[in-house]
């Protein structure tokens, strides 16, 4: 029986809570926050993205902006879902809210965020989403991982995978594939850090693939550290992928495409 391939763009993307290139957060206006904003959004319909994971989202922070950045984004790129998932949270008159998010083309049936501690500002975490696509549930990851320890960073990779064998026992029967995991590892490069600790994990699963191949995404005006990947599972196939250049954050967005069957 033939079977129809349905391709998808997938991008990571740290936006650095809006600021663009400017070094210091909280020293950007709104008017130049929301101007870089609407140029991210220019940014992902340009590159043609059905889902997109993004990391430093502000949620009415006072250092950036006080409005919306996620519903400012998904309005003005025209994307039908989205959903936040918030690892710090700071009331009061320095009031802060942020973490990572996603945008996407297609239904997000179902989300949870995981949170790796419990201080009010400077945690990371990981939001998970099932997208439905064409009937097919996509199971995503989308992760911010320590930016300084690779300790922290491998004690909370041991966290994910203890959560995704959970999730795999619990939701396995549901997914057409198994969860493509992406984000900004903050990671000096591919070995003996996050990025290997995390492959090895998910071979157990299958034959993961880690993208993009080559290319360095930090700091993006003259990149020279690969921090933001996406870990494509088994059973998406004719995978391509590229770091897009860009300067609208002090990262480069990453884009993968590939076929979901």
């Amino acid at each position: 029986m033939f079977v129809t391939m349905r391709r998808l763009r997938l991008v990571t993307f740290n936006i650095a809570h809006g600021r663009g290139l400017a070094p210091i957060q909280g020293f950007t206006s709104s008017r130049k926050l929301r101007l870089n904003l609407r140029r991210i959004a220019q940014l992902l319909g340009t590159l043609e993205a059905d889902i997109v994971a993004l990391q430093e989202v502000d949620e009415c922070s006072v250092w950036s902006g006080s409005f919306d950045h996620l519903d400012y984004l998904r309005t003005h790129a025209g994307f039908p879902h989205a959903a936040f998932g918030i690892n710090n949270r700071r009331e009061g008159i320095m009031n802060l809210s942020y973490g990572n998010a996603i945008l996407s083309r297609f239904p997000i049936a179902e989300t949870e965020t995981i949170v790796f501690g419990r201080r009010r500002v400077g945690e990371k975490g990981f939001l998970f989403a099932e997208i439905e696509v064409h009937g097919r549930l996509v199971p995503l990851v989308n992760l911010h991982l320590h930016f300084s320890s690779k300790r922290k960073r491998l004690q909370q990779l041991d966290m994910l995978v203890t959560w995704l064998r959970s999730k795999e026992r619990e939701r396995k029967r549901d997914w057409s594939v198994f969860p493509i995991v992406c984000g900004d590892f903050n990671t000096p490069g591919t070995k003996d850090d996050a990025t290997a600790s995390l492959l090895s994990h998910l071979c157990d699963y299958g034959d993961y693939v880690l993208h993009p191949e080559l290319g360095p995404t930090f700091p993006s005006p003259l990149p020279s550290r690969a921090l933001d990947f996406v870990f494509i599972p088994p059973g998406c196939r004719a995978v391509t992928s590229e770091v897009v250049r860009s300067f609208l954050s002090d990262h480069r967005p990453v884009l993968v495409e590939f076929s979901v069957a």
